[in-house]
């Protein structure tokens, strides 16, 4: 389970406990601590779920949470609210502006983990499977195993998870930053021709004899698996 959750909370013991929690069951988590600045990092790089606290310095949660649904890059990030007013009159506000559910503090975190879990599988059900598959390709997070029409294919560690990074998203052109963030992570520094190499080892893994690539090169944005890429032909 690797879907990137961005938790908006500016009680720093709360965020810190939440992002324990969440990295343990194998999410990925950053935190934003003010309202505004959590719409800023939503606008670069917008994550799987927010979990939203109703109350925050800069901007408040409720008002991010209405400005994400007016907006276009993020009107369908499902967004999960915090919120410590637990009068049925706030609660329905919070779902009329776009929240897809709500926790009222104080909070159980098995409670939240469950249903962090729950909107994931009706939102984003590819990010908690435990078996992805792209055309030939089948890959099992649990065994770690990668299977290509019947055969299965050895994969280093990072190949690994760079295979699951884009057959999370078929189709989708990354750009080697976004490869970088995705599957290194933003607090490990790697110079972006590492990307270019390890995407080398994996199309050697994969591909066999006349074996069509799956892996696309897009000059100039970066790579992409799969047959369908939303607004290009092939032949580009």
């Amino acid at each position: 389970m690797n879907a990137k959750i961005l938790i908006v909370e500016d009680e720093e013991a709360l965020a810190l406990l939440l992002q324990y929690n969440l990295e343990a069951e194998g999410f990925s988590v950053s935190i934003s601590q003010r309202g505004d600045e959590a719409e800023v990092a939503i606008g670069e790089e917008p994550p799987d779920l927010i979990i939203l606290d109703w109350m925050l310095p800069g901007l408040s949660g409720i008002e991010l949470c209405r400005r994400l649904r007016a907006g276009k890059t993020a009107r369908t990030i499902p967004i999960l609210l915090l919120t410590a007013r637990g009068e049925e009159t706030d609660r329905i506000r919070g779902l009329t502006v776009g929240a897809d559910d709500y926790v009222v503090k104080p909070f159980s975190v098995p409670e939240l983990l469950a249903r962090v879990k729950a909107i994931l599988r009706r939102a984003a059900p590819e990010r908690i499977s435990q078996t992805l598959e792209v055309e030939d390709i089948e890959l099992d997070r649990e065994t770690y195993r990668v299977m290509r029409s019947g055969r299965e294919v050895r994969l280093g560690p990072t190949e690994f998870k760079l295979l699951e990074f884009l057959m999370e998203s078929p189709g989708r052109v990354f750009s080697r930053t976004q490869l970088l963030d995705g599957v290194w992570g933003r607090d490990v520094y790697v110079d972006e021709r590492t990307v270019d190499v390890h995407i080398g080892r994996l199309r050697k893994a994969i591909n066999r004899g006349k074996e069509k690539d799956p892996i696309r090169t897009v000059r100039g944005a970066g790579y992409a698996l799969g047959e369908k890429f939303p607004g290009q032909s092939l032949s580009e």
